[in-house]
């Protein structure tokens, strides 16, 4: 119960801050994807992580990364909390898609698959949405 209180504490922000509608799960972003026949945008971050704060306070509520983010579903997966704790949506996620760094960005399809990643944080809003546009 404790880790799900973090959770929603920290995603609360994220979710508020951003004109989007971020989802916190693989199955409520996948049925939305269903719905509105979207790809995923899955963010799978810790909260120690530098480049993963940068994408959420100078990257992601840029125009053009809400604009780019509108023709997705977004999903945030935060991994690890600031002292390490391991949160389970998160860490599952990071396992079944075998992460390599924070954070890694995840293109998939509407039924979970993998289409394309991204290792590392975008500089500029821009870079972002050029990476969200390619096919």
């Amino acid at each position: 119960m404790k880790i799900l209180a973090a959770m929603l504490v920290a995603a609360a922000p994220l979710m508020a801050q951003y004109g989007v509608r971020w989802e916190e799960t693989l199955a409520s972003a996948q049925k939305r994807a269903k719905a509105e026949k979207k790809m995923i945008m899955l963010d799978i971050w810790a909260e120690w992580c530098g480049p993963c704060q940068h994408l959420k306070k100078n990257v992601f509520p840029t125009p053009e990364a809400q604009a780019a983010l509108g023709r997705y579903v977004p999903l945030s997966a935060l991994a690890q909390l600031k002292d390490g704790t391991p949160l389970p949506e998160g860490t599952a996620l990071a396992e079944r898609f075998k992460l390599e760094g924070y954070p890694t960005l995840i293109i998939l399809d509407e039924n979970g698959k993998e289409v394309r990643r991204q290792v590392g944080a975008f500089r500029t809003g821009q870079d972002f949405a050029t990476w969200l546009a390619k096919k």
